[in-house]
């Protein structure tokens, strides 16, 4: 038995502890993110049928609150901060440095999985704007020729 199957029947035993409960919904969506990284539409899927919600509700809650994923992230999880400061001084080059470099586009992860690149709002380091993250790891005053330099490191692990 593969891992990605005995996961998915560890998810289904959670989601029959719950069979029939609607506000159960956001606790096993969590339970579902926590066992896989991420909420694939297989699993939303079995989510609706098991907690007899639709899937428009399952999706929604998946797309509206940014914990879940869709697919698998990467190893590194880049975020680029495009709210107003960071947006002013020049984060969108950097985004578009990224996605270049990486051949990914926001929101994606790169077909080596290693990175997973996301535009976010305010990352609540406005002084050092414009400032992207690298999983816990922040860059702040950054401009589009210091990504590379930036990514090597990581490119290289």
């Amino acid at each position: 038995m593969s891992e990605r199957t005995e996961k998915m029947e560890q998810i289904e035993r959670y989601i029959a502890e719950y069979k029939g409960d609607e506000t159960a919904l956001m606790r096993v969506m969590q339970y579902a993110q926590n066992v896989l990284g991420c909420v694939p539409i297989d699993v939303q899927i079995k989510i609706a049928e098991g907690l007899g919600v639709t899937l428009s509700e399952v999706y929604g809650v998946a797309t509206f609150y940014s914990q879940f994923a869709l697919e698998p992230k990467g190893k590194y999880v880049i975020s680029v901060c495009m709210g107003t400061a960071c947006y002013v001084r020049g984060s969108q080059a950097v985004l578009d440095r990224i996605c270049e470099e990486l051949d990914i586009q926001p929101g994606k992860t790169s077909k080596d999985g290693k990175f997973t690149l996301q535009a976010t709002r305010c990352i609540g380091a406005c002084g050092l704007a414009p400032v992207m993250t690298i999983n816990e790891e922040v860059h702040g005053r950054i401009t589009a020729d210091d990504v590379p330099g930036i990514l090597k490191p990581y490119r290289e692990k």
